[in-house]
């Protein structure tokens, strides 16, 4: 794929051969008045070398290097230092631009473009730092320079900086919309095949009775499994490492537990998403060890905007008071340690209603 910011790059290239086109004319022109002319046509062609250099490098992504960046920033500052020893005093006093003119400018372009807009805007204060100390003088002008050094850069970079994250974003994109369009064949593909057999057992095992019976539950569990597999949404992430609580908890549906989720993201820490998921999982494991065989369960999931509410129901016999706390005077740290343990490291809250045949809800709410 074609570096993102290539755009920049070819707009760096084109100004280093503008501004040293102009750097050349402007030696044209003020030869005759120079202190050391043989001086100034020798930094001349120094700029001439490194911008056939600088303009090969930048025109390939190979070459777009920092330490490549880094020396065109001293080259420019080094030839702009010769500026004394070129020009006569006349010529500072009447503002006569320096040897390197605008042509200095390229490394703070070419500095946002490779590192953001601070690199950039350094680098445009290094540059204009320079010219203040081969001037030495402060003024109007000058101010204006460092100015618009610093800023070229800083956009320069900032422009940088979104491209990137734009063609990361269109990246992960196309990828989501390629692993939907894989799902949707491949659940049109099971809905055709593997969901109608086991359909087609379950509804067979049931008639028959017996030991068909309990075969046709097991086809009927993975049937409902199956189906929820198909149905969850795909595994999304983002630049910021943030991904979509959803799919996850949607994967943990069976013929005995209903999960309901919002339709829109729901999106959170990865490392938050993976220890959510691991909080119901266990509030499901803990149903059926304890809640009885014919238990059902229900997963709700609630985007509130500031906060992420969710919340593991059963209709179960419920925990006896003191029930928690004995267990985990045994030793027993299932609930304290994969469920409260969990939920303090998120910084969120835990809420537990239970009582004798009233069922289980543990509810849990984590802000963003």
């Amino acid at each position: 794929m074609e570096d993102p910011v290539a755009h920049l790059w070819r707009g760096t290239v084109a100004l280093r051969i503008v501004t040293f086109l102009f750097a050349l004319g402007n030696a044209v022109v003020h030869h005759d008045g120079y202190e050391r002319p043989w001086l100034a046509w020798a930094a001349i062609a120094v700029m001439a070398l490194w911008s056939a250099f600088t303009i090969h490098a930048y025109s390939r992504e190979s070459g777009r290097r920092p330490w490549i960046v880094v020396a065109d920033l001293v080259i420019a500052c080094g030839l702009m230092s010769l500026s004394p020893l070129i020009m006569t005093d006349a010529q500072f006093l009447y503002n006569v631009p320096l040897i390197t003119t605008i042509w200095a400018c390229g490394p703070a372009v070419a500095a946002g473009a490779l590192g953001g807009q601070v690199a950039g805007a350094l680098a445009g204060f290094a540059v204009g730092l320079s010219t203040y100390l081969n001037r030495r003088e402060l003024s109007v002008d000058l101010v204006r320079d460092v100015v618009l050094l610093a800023g070229a850069g800083f956009v320069v970079g900032m422009a940088s900086s979104t491209a990137r994250r734009s063609a990361v974003r269109l990246a992960q994109a196309l990828r989501t919309e390629a692993a939907t369009a894989e799902r949707e064949r491949l659940a049109r593909s099971i809905h055709d095949g593997v969901l109608q057999v086991l359909a087609r057992v379950r509804k067979r095992g049931t008639e028959l009775g017996g030991e068909a019976a309990e075969l046709a539950e097991l086809a009927g569990e993975q049937e409902v499994a199956l189906r929820s597999l198909v149905a969850a949404a795909p595994t999304e992430s983002t630049v910021d490492g943030d991904a979509d609580l959803r799919p996850a908890l949607q994967l943990l549906a069976t013929s005995k537990v209903q999960v309901s989720t919002p339709a829109t993201q729901v999106m959170l820490p990865a490392a938050s998403v993976v220890e959510l998921t691991a909080v119901v999982r266990e509030a499901l494991s803990n149903v059926d060890k304890h809640a009885g065989p014919d238990a059902r369960a229900w997963v709700l999931l609630e985007d509130l905007g500031d906060e992420v509410v969710l919340s593991v129901r059963d209709d179960g016999p419920g925990i006896p008071e003191g029930r928690l706390a004995s267990a985990e005077a045994e030793g027993r740290m299932g609930v304290a340690q994969s469920i409260r343990g969990r939920v303090e490291d998120l910084r969120g809250t835990l809420e537990l209603q239970t009582g004798p045949g009233e069922g289980t809800e543990w509810e849990v709410r984590v802000f963003r």
